[in-house]
């Protein structure tokens, strides 16, 4: 009943009633773009390239493409081209002087790191879309191909480039004029796409063999339990106190008001699974190349393999204190408060605060960076325990991080609207956290 009255509640709110309908026509869009099949691909001979895109990495890219990867489509490359550029250029405002002060300059520098962003992303694209070709043809027969040679080539190269561009400017309308983030939302949209195809398949494949009914309900509880527990890491906070006072006369500080800096148990968000997973292609991609058979190279190409994800999970934990320490930065947090004229209770200012905060955020990531490593490699465990490698990808890693963090920021955002026109929020009992203030975005 109070689910039911929310609902209405949300579409007598004309702004919020107007925004939810056009995130729903952008996504509509959105999806309806995977099926628009590059001109010159005969569309029904696409099963070879479907099949590779099944599993592994290649499976990987087709969820985050909402399907599209497998289609062949304008829309193949998806989104992830912007995102690379995004953490590109997040990475070069740590390294060059130029890019931080762009950082610093507000809504106007902030329109300029986007500036640069696209470009990167361009560029990124003209480099990727000839390998999805030379994939392309690699998976398909020669009668798939209507058009060939260098006209086909180019035009699909600019097709893609230009799917992509045009996904993005969908992301950013979604953010202006819809609810939430756009460019999350639709990453988001690309993923739960392919749940209930997979659904489909593992209960099929469950129910006909041993198991039955038993082993598929153990799943969805499992799957449940994952869900709880990656909504923990993303909302999990560590509360600072900090005294502010309200007035200053000389080296005196009258009246106070005490507030709270929360300091994220996950502030890295998902990027060291994204920078995890890159690293680890690279023995997959050397294979490749160089046709190496090698018990090495062969132990490091197995996605589901002890190896390979003792490996990734080392590398989430270091990833994950690297880029902790590369965005949140004590030291800026502690000269602020003194500017501010606050400290940390029974801390000194100055280096003291500093080293407290550094002390704090190294003991609440241990534990972070442990969970999203166990997170990340839970798809390789479901897939160990007989669960179909489809629908093993919802169970963790970067999929079920941004499913949960997107689903906790829109309903944040709609309860926001609710409580602003003296509605009741979504929760019968305090209030949705997002991941308002996490390192990333996606």
């Amino acid at each position: 009943m109070r689910l039911i009255q929310t609902i209405k509640n949300i579409f007598k709110i004309e702004d919020l009633r107007a925004r939810l309908l056009y995130t729903m026509g952008i996504i509509l869009i959105y999806r309806l773009g995977k099926y628009i099949t590059l001109p010159g691909v005969d569309p029904s001979q696409l099963a070879a390239l479907k099949s590779q895109t099944s599993t592994g990495v290649m499976g990987l890219l087709d969820m985050f493409s909402g399907g599209a990867f497998s289609q062949a489509s304008i829309f193949a490359l998806g989104i992830m081209p912007y995102i690379s550029a995004s953490i590109v250029v997040q990475l070069l405002g740590i390294i060059f002087p130029y890019f931080q002060k762009l950082q610093k300059e507000g809504e106007s520098g902030r329109r300029k790191m986007n500036q640069y962003t696209r470009y990167l992303t361009v560029i990124i694209l003209i480099l990727q879309a000839p390998t999805y070709l030379v994939n392309l043809h690699a998976q398909l027969p020669d009668t798939a191909f209507i058009l060939k040679g260098t006209f086909f080539t180019v035009s699909s190269v600019i097709m893609m480039t230009a799917g992509t561009i045009f996904v993005m400017w969908l992301g950013e309308k979604i953010t202006d004029k819809g609810i939430g983030n756009g460019i999350s939302l639709i990453i988001m949209i690309g993923i739960i796409a392919r749940l209930p195809a997979n659904f489909i398949f593992e209960a099929g494949a469950r129910m006909g063999g041993a198991g039955g009914a038993i082993a598929l309900v153990v799943e969805i509880v499992i799957l449940f339990v994952v869900i709880l527990g990656s909504i923990l890491l993303v909302q999990g906070t560590r509360r600072v106190p900090v005294q502010y006072a309200r007035r200053i006369v000389g080296n005196k500080q009258y009246g106070g008001v005490r507030q709270y800096i929360p300091l994220k148990v996950n502030a890295a968000g998902v990027m060291p699974i994204i920078f995890a997973q890159a690293i680890m292609m690279l023995p997959i991609i050397i294979a490749g190349y160089a046709n190496s058979s090698s018990g090495f190279v062969v132990a490091f190409s197995n996605m589901y393999g002890f190896w390979y994800n003792l490996t990734t999970g080392l590398l989430i934990v270091a990833f994950t204190y690297f880029y902790t320490a590369i965005t949140i930065n004590p030291v800026q947090m502690a000269e602020d408060m003194k500017k501010n004229g606050g400290f940390i209770p029974g801390i000194k200012p100055g280096r003291k605060t500093v080293d407290f905060l550094d002390s704090i955020m190294s003991r609440i990531t241990l534990p972070g960076s442990i969970f999203l490593a166990i997170i990340a490699i839970l798809p390789s465990i479901a897939v160990r325990t007989g669960v179909s490698a489809q629908f093993a990808q919802f169970y963790g890693g970067t999929s079920l991080l941004i499913l949960v963090g997107v689903i906790l920021d829109t309903l944040q955002q709609i309860e926001s609207h609710l409580l602003m026109r003296h509605y009741d929020g979504l929760m019968k009992s305090g209030r949705i956290k997002g991941r308002t203030g996490s390192a990333s975005a996606y």
